[in-house]
């Protein structure tokens, strides 16, 4: 079973964006070290507690300090850009580390109303014409336009030896049903989604539409994880990301807080019940009952492979819960 990597660059309580961002390419370099597929950075704009933007300049950064893992961005949020200029960055990104470029394509605004406006105009509108901006950026990625379209007469330059791998990553069954269509990788969102994921990737795999060089479908599932040398430490360990979120609830524009921050805060009933849902939608324990989790959650959904993100306070424990989930999979992961 494949197992890979989402980082969200989060940003610890007392930690600058430059230490999150730092601590990103020490996660890729363990990734790669201890077996993990691929690595992708999420884009995120203003969003307490987040450090990354702009997933193209970090790939560079990632790319330039590892040598063979899959780097990607998880994702490109599309309604902000011209699809031209995203083949463009990734097809340099793809021709500086060649095949080991992943393009993740994503609807989401990625931060409030206010930064979506700043960044493009008429979002909406842009959202609704996805399927469209999606199937053109894949005709820039194959410069396979009709003769009679005047976007035949460019290229996405420069023309990589091997072209970025495209995803689009999503939480609906809409997604799945793009992905299908338009014949291209899906990576489904379960850690941000409260949809049957199960039945969303089983309709991907049957509608599934072959229209490049990917011949069968493929996917990703996303899942939420905490790992650790016991179980007590584990919970505890989770404890700050689900203060986190609750910060966000309440408007706190603060990171991600410590551990000891979490054990004080006076949690309301209705705080709590967020955690108790929050937690049975994670995998969270010591590393052979996470095995046994990731496992039953691989038969569940029938995804290709999983995805794994984990945001807590320290960046120590961070890099510890994916070296353990890496060697208690062990052989599974090659």
């Amino acid at each position: 079973m494949k197992l890979s990597i989402l980082d969200q660059a989060p940003i610890a309580s007392g930690a600058t964006p430059q230490n999150a961002l730092q601590e990103s390419l020490k996660l890729a370099q363990l990734a790669e070290k201890t077996g993990y597929t691929r690595y992708w950075i999420a884009e995120h704009h203003d969003m307490p507690g987040l450090a990354c933007p702009a997933p193209e300049v970090m790939l560079s950064y990632i790319g330039a300090g590892t040598s063979t893992i899959r780097i990607g961005a998880g994702a490109i949020l599309l309604p902000h850009y011209k699809p031209y200029k995203v083949v463009e960055t990734f097809h340099l990104l793809a021709s500086l580390f060649p095949g080991r470029i992943d393009l993740g394509i994503g609807r989401a605004p990625g931060g409030s109303a206010e930064a979506t406006m700043a960044l493009s105009d008429n979002f909406l509108e842009n959202v609704r014409t996805m399927p469209q901006k999606l199937k053109e950026l894949l005709r820039f990625l194959h410069s396979d336009f009709p003769d009679e379209n005047m976007f035949s007469k460019i290229k996405a330059s420069p023309i990589p030896a091997e072209p970025p791998e495209v995803w689009l990553l999503g939480t609906s069954e809409k997604s799945g049903k793009l992905a299908a269509q338009t014949g291209i990788a899906y990576a489904f969102g379960q850690f941000m989604s409260d949809k049957d994921g199960a039945e969303i990737l089983k309709g991907y795999r049957t509608h599934f539409q072959p229209k490049y060089e990917l011949k069968q479908p493929k996917s990703i599932l996303t899942v939420n994880a905490v790992c650790a040398e016991t179980t007590e430490k584990a919970k505890e360990m989770a404890l700050s990301a689900h203060l986190w979120r609750i910060q966000q609830f309440q408007g706190i524009t603060s990171g991600i807080p410590s551990i000891d921050e979490a054990k004080a805060y006076k949690y309301k009933p209705e705080e709590r019940e967020m955690i108790e849902a929050a937690e049975k939608k994670m995998v969270i324990g010591n590393p052979s009952e996470v095995r046994k989790q990731l496992l039953d959650i691989a038969r569940k959904y029938g995804a290709d492979e999983l995805m794994i993100v984990t945001i807590i306070h320290s960046y120590d424990d961070r890099l510890k819960s994916y070296e353990l989930i890496a060697n208690e999979m062990g052989e599974m992961m090659k």
